[in-house]
């Protein structure tokens, strides 16, 4: 992610600037950066995700969002596009455009070379903040790896994840699953996974 061009940035300019912007750009500390494209892959399962996700809470009170809802955390002023949130209260958004979420129950990021270390660590210290987060699910792209970060009642993390074809993670905060082969679905690893 690269920082655009200006001064300063207020979260008021910023929004101005991003609802005009045909390009996505998180806005932290005054500063916008423009997120790059996705590969192949990081489509495929963003869409795998999405499609599992919505099948099983079709008949339930929750919302599948995909990337294009930005969420913002204002415990920091983060503002950023996650891959995948999902919201089981009503939703809540920042203003009357209804295009900023704030209550995101699940939030699942696919993971890539240029963003894994980010989403893995400050990102991740962001999105702690979030008093209705219960559960962050990591994606990776180049291999079947599911990993799971559960929020318990003492406000530690617990981790899970699952790493084979065959292989399932439940997501018990919105009482779903999550099959590998489900979510890898037509994903062709560069190389074989092990």
């Amino acid at each position: 992610m690269t920082s655009a061009p200006q001064e300063v940035w207020t979260p008021q300019s910023y929004l101005n600037f991003e609802r005009e912007s045909a390009e996505k750009h998180e806005y932290l500390d005054g500063d916008i950066y423009l997120m790059a494209g996705a590969s192949a892959n990081h489509n495929l399962i963003v869409g795998n995700l999405y499609a599992s996700l919505h099948a099983q809470l079709r008949q339930r009170p929750c919302v599948v969002y995909p990337s294009d809802m930005r969420l913002k955390i204002r415990e920091t002023d983060l503002y950023t596009y996650p891959d995948i949130s999902v919201v089981c209260d009503a939703p809540r958004f920042e203003d009357a455009q209804r295009d900023t979420l704030l209550n995101p129950t699940v939030i699942i990021e696919v993971l890539s070379p240029s963003t894994e270390s980010y989403d893995r660590g400050k990102k991740f210290q962001h999105y702690r903040t979030l008093d209705s987060l219960q559960e962050y699910i990591l994606v990776a792209q180049d291999s079947p790896r599911i990993e799971r970060y559960l929020r318990q009642p003492d406000g530690q993390w617990l981790f899970a994840d699952a790493t084979q074809m065959d292989g399932r993670l439940e997501l018990p905060s919105i009482s779903c699953t999550l099959l590998l082969s489900d979510v890898y679905e037509k994903v062709t690893f560069e190389r074989d996974p092990k």
